[in-house]
């Protein structure tokens, strides 16, 4: 067992909701673990290695095994909900996911706590509608999507059996927040050289989900009272056309002072050339299989989860949401960022 529990105990016990977020270290549970810290909540990170930098100062690292079920268990008695950010490497996606779900749902059972799930599009496969509400049938045209859809299904039935609840929060492909998705690993990785690259055709729309917004949204969820042992939520954050996103990330980076004079050149992903290298390369071969994301509209229906106590969930400007996500990857000098930065926290604070 590698669990320590010294570093987790307090002197008095907290009367704040806890949550257990497994996965911690990653891109999404960080920026989960900042939203609950930000609303007041214990959080608790279940981490393999060092804790990141980027979770808050008040987060609570278990240093345990996701499948130390027992340990996990110990360490996270009284809390309230689960956020399940465990996301294994995308060639090993396949092999892994239901295994880690399948844990993830033995401590939610044991705990009694909310599951939460981060969900994505692939339950829809390539005849997806424009506009996916959570009533619209799967129809998954890729393993991956089966696996998806397989997961969900498991957690509604493992909810329904056990005496707990679960809820999926549905979004886009994440930008913001760091690294890891199509925006940095493509779209904007060559930015400096003045190129930004697009997976589809321009015209076509496709959606998006600022990563801070999202892990609000999750709070937002959280804190609703559980009346369905299981239920999905759609993140509809953003709505963009190829040539929409390029406009965007544009301006952010004109006025971060990294844009090129002449301005960028723009180009798109060799996908045949990808498909044939999948053959022997299996990262390749994964992005190749999911290739029809970019060829196929889609939006997500964000009604139902607007519709929750508290009013509509307050959407970061996109042109704000952009600049700051470049910020985060490393664009813009430093003295530039502090004035942006000291500029937005003012316009936040005569809100």
């Amino acid at each position: 067992m590698s669990f320590n529990p010294e570093p987790m105990m307090n002197p008095l016990p907290s009367t704040r909701p806890t949550v257990l977020i497994l996965g911690a270290n990653g891109r999404l549970g960080c920026a989960v673990a900042q939203a609950f810290d930000a609303a007041g909540w214990r959080v608790l990170a279940q981490v393999r290695r060092d804790p990141s930098p980027l979770l808050p100062a008040g987060a609570e690292p278990l240093r345990a095994a996701l499948s130390d079920v027992d340990a996990l268990c110990a360490a996270a008695a009284g809390a309230r909900v689960l956020v399940h950010a465990v996301n294994p490497v995308y060639t090993r996606w396949e092999a892994e996911a239901l295994p880690a779900l399948r844990a993830g749902l033995d401590v939610a059972e044991r705990l009694g706590a909310h599951f939460m799930l981060p969900g994505n599009v692939y339950n829809f496969g390539a005849s997806m509608p424009a506009l996916l509400s959570e009533d619209t049938a799967p129809a998954p045209s890729t393993r991956k999507g089966e696996i998806r859809v397989q997961m969900e299904a498991l957690m509604a039935q493992r909810a329904a059996a056990g005496g707990f609840t679960a809820s999926v929060v549905r979004a886009g492909d994440f930008f913001g927040a760091g690294e890891g998705s199509w925006f940095d690993l493509a779209i904007v990785k060559s930015l400096r050289s003045g190129k930004l690259v697009y997976p589809g055709p321009m015209d076509l729309a496709h959606a998006w989900a600022y990563l801070p917004d999202l892990a609000r949204a999750f709070v937002q969820v959280a804190e609703q009272p559980h009346d369905a042992a299981f239920r999905s939520w759609h993140f509809e954050g953003y709505t963009l056309t190829g040539a929409q996103l390029l406009a965007g990330i544009e301006a952010a980076a004109a006025e971060l002072g990294v844009a090129p004079q002449r301005g960028f050149r723009r180009g798109g992903m060799p996908w045949r050339v990808i498909s044939a290298l999948g053959l022997v390369v299996p990262m390749w071969r994964e992005l190749a299989r999911m290739a029809y994301l970019w060829r196929v509209p889609h939006a997500l229906d964000g009604r139902r989860l607007a519709a929750l106590a508290g009013g509509a969930q307050r959407a970061t400007p996109l042109a704000v949401a952009l600049r700051e996500s470049l910020l985060a990857l490393g664009f813009g000098t430093s003295v530039r960022q502090e004035l942006i930065r000291s500029a937005i926290c003012a316009r936040n604070e005569a809100r």
